[in-house]
């Protein structure tokens, strides 16, 4: 009877907890559906929006172009209207020495971005990022010792 009693028990027991797991589980397979269905959508936001992300800079690098081009088209156009209209005195003050013109044609005078490290004097010398530059070699074997 005792046997009887606790497996009429552990029957029950087993059937709550399946009933109480399923009223708890809320990951029906509608519901996974759902979200793999949301999350598809989100990546195609997210897809979408870095491709119009990408169309604005690159639009807006044409159209800055686009405005130094025509910066320096007014520029030569008041250039050449200094030369012919105004006295050479005017003129000399309105136009840019050669050292001073930044648009320029020529790959003579293009402008050198600076350079990020410093030039070596000699051959033999290390470069500024050199741990031992500017090192005298004594300091160095003393800081080894």
């Amino acid at each position: 009877m005792m046997w009887l009693t606790g497996i009429v028990c552990l029957a029950i027991g087993v059937a709550a907890g399946l009933l109480v797991a399923r009223r708890l589980d809320n990951t029906s397979p509608g519901k996974v559906d759902e979200l793999e269905a949301r999350i598809q959508e989100l990546q195609r936001f997210h897809d979408d929006y870095r491709e119009h992300v990408s169309d604005h800079f690159s639009a807006t690098a044409d159209l800055v172009q686009q405005m130094t081009e025509s910066y320096r088209d007014v520029y030569q156009h008041l250039a050449r209207g200094a030369q012919d209209l105004c006295t050479e005195e005017v003129a000399s003050k309105l136009l840019p020495t050669a050292d001073q013109m930044h648009f320029s044609s020529d790959d003579e005078n293009a402008l050198v971005p600076p350079k990020d490290y410093a030039a070596k004097r000699t051959n033999g010398q290390s470069g500024a990022l050199s741990e031992g530059f500017g090192l005298d070699r004594r300091d160095l074997n003393d800081n080894n010792d």
